[in-house]
């Protein structure tokens, strides 16, 4: 059952003031205002879920190559205010903590998706670093998470399919969402906060054509920092722009793939909570989202069969064209540019028949069978949209022809485990988050952080988190 109660104050504030706001503004009074005690019960639970499954991604992430040059170029730079990187002995500036936390969270694509990105890679990180520098409780930063998703939710709503005119959404939004949810932790005004969000927006950006390579992961690192050091400088007192979103000059007309962006209607923050609206969707495999459902299903249909490559002449899958557009390395040659290959996830369905981490390194990409099943997968890309999350279509399907000429067929895919409303229970959770840290914890050191972060609510500060002194040692580092 989803809750929606929250103070009669906030409520009244928001239906007095937002409404009659123009929406900079909007997000900046929002943002003065929101409170732990205004929170559904639904965005707690989520925020917890978030905060955990990102941290468990971020050990997962920490040996990739981008995460190790980032750590060799930050770790040999200690600054004042120290904070841990991705929790471990090793202590940066909370800036620099964000940014290679963020990146180290989305090195390896296993973090969760919504909102036609990624926003936990860039929200928990931001949060963690800055949340430990100020000493901030596990409430107030469960209040930034819900506080930084709201804000991204309010602007992503305002216009769609990013990705199609080029940009990375992660990047773009998360940006001004970090810098939200760190307001929320210095607890500025509404006027420094809307200079926050407006510093921040001049940080946006992030290319798409950088999938499938480093450089799509720092996209989550750089949103993080900068997030952060936006609501540094406006607390400081930094100027800037008093209608950055509306202005016609702004954010919104910058970054709308068709200049038709929505600059005028009346913000919706606390009145329809947008991360009880839409939520998370949980990944189960290390890959581009747009993947998991067509991947999950061939599987399943193929189970049992004893089919082998040769048996299959063709596959044919039919999915939404803002899927595709994210989707464009047809003949992938590296784990990483096979996260946004869906012959790779055909390939991998077929001659595999899982799509793990390990499933996910370059020498596996490069099999003799997996390189040759990639011409016989077909793409059909509809132009339909899911209100529910619009980077999506509603449903899919995969047909598979076999070379005897009989088809099997998929039926219409609409939801994958782990999807926003069909999620992981408690102990699915803990199975991902256990095998995300196998390299850098013991099981009595994981469950103890698994549990640590399922109680985010009641912890003190983030030092709670307990410190992980394996994380950046040569035994957890990835072969480059």
């Amino acid at each position: 059952m989803i809750t929606t109660e929250r103070s009669g104050s906030f409520l009244e504030a928001v239906e007095s003031g937002h409404s009659k706001m123009a929406l900079t503004a909007a997000l900046g009074a929002f943002l003065e205002r929101i409170r732990f005690e205004d929170l559904p019960d639904d965005a707690v639970a989520l925020a917890r879920d978030a905060f955990t499954d990102t941290i468990g991604v971020m050990m997962a992430g920490v040996g990739e190559p981008v995460v190790n040059i980032l750590y060799e170029e930050l770790s040999g730079k200690p600054m004042a205010g120290q904070t841990r990187a991705v929790l471990s002995s090793t202590r940066i500036s909370a800036v620099e903590a964000a940014l290679i936390s963020g990146t180290a969270a989305h090195a390896l694509d296993y973090d969760d998706q919504s909102l036609t990105g990624h926003p936990s890679a860039v929200l928990v990180p931001a949060i963690l670093a800055e949340g430990e520098h100020l000493r901030s409780s596990g409430k107030e930063m469960v209040t930034a998470y819900v506080a930084g998703y709201e804000v991204w939710a309010e602007l992503v709503r305002r216009s769609a399919n990013y990705h199609r005119k080029g940009w990375h959404p992660t990047s773009v939004f998360g940006v001004v969402g970090a810098s939200a949810a760190a307001s929320v932790l210095r607890r500025l005004a509404a006027d420094r906060a809307v200079a926050a969000l407006a510093i921040a927006a001049s940080h946006a950006g992030g290319l798409a054509v950088n999938f499938g390579t480093m450089t799509k992961p720092f996209h989550a690192g750089l949103a993080a920092r900068d997030g952060v050091f936006s609501a540094r400088l406006a607390s400081a007192g930094a100027t800037a722009s008093k209608d950055t979103f509306e202005n016609r000059q702004g954010f919104l007309t910058a970054f709308s793939p068709d200049a038709s962006a929505d600059w005028d209607s009346p913000a919706r923050l606390g009145e329809d909570w947008h991360l009880v609206r839409h939520r998370l969707c949980v990944k189960r495999y290390p890959t581009c989202y747009f993947m998991h459902r067509s991947f999950d299903a061939t599987v399943k249909m193929l189970e049992g069969r004893g089919l082998r490559p040769e048996d299959i002449a063709g596959i044919t899958v039919t999915m939404g064209a803002g899927q595709t557009a994210v989707l464009v390395n047809e003949r992938p040659q590296t784990g990483l540019e096979a996260k946004f290959s869906e012959q790779f996830a055909m390939a991998a369905a077929v001659v595999l028949g899982t799509m793990g981490i390990d499933d996910l390194r370059d020498e596996v990409v490069q099999r003799p069978e997996i390189q040759a099943f990639f011409p016989k997968v077909r793409i059909n890309a509809v132009d339909e949209y899911d209100e529910r999350d619009p980077a999506h279509s509603p449903s899919e399907s995969v047909a598979v022809t076999l070379t005897d000429g009989s088809v099997l067929d998929t039926g219409p895919i609409v939801s994958i485990r782990g999807h926003a409303y069909d999620p992981l229970t408690t102990e699915e959770l803990w199975a991902k988050f256990r095998d995300c840290t196998s390299k850098t914890h013991t099981d009595a050191e994981a469950r103890l952080l698994f549990d640590r972060s399922q109680s985010i609510v009641d912890l003190n500060s983030a030092l709670d988190l307990p410190t992980c002194e394996r994380v950046f040692q040569a035994e957890c580092l990835a072969a480059e």
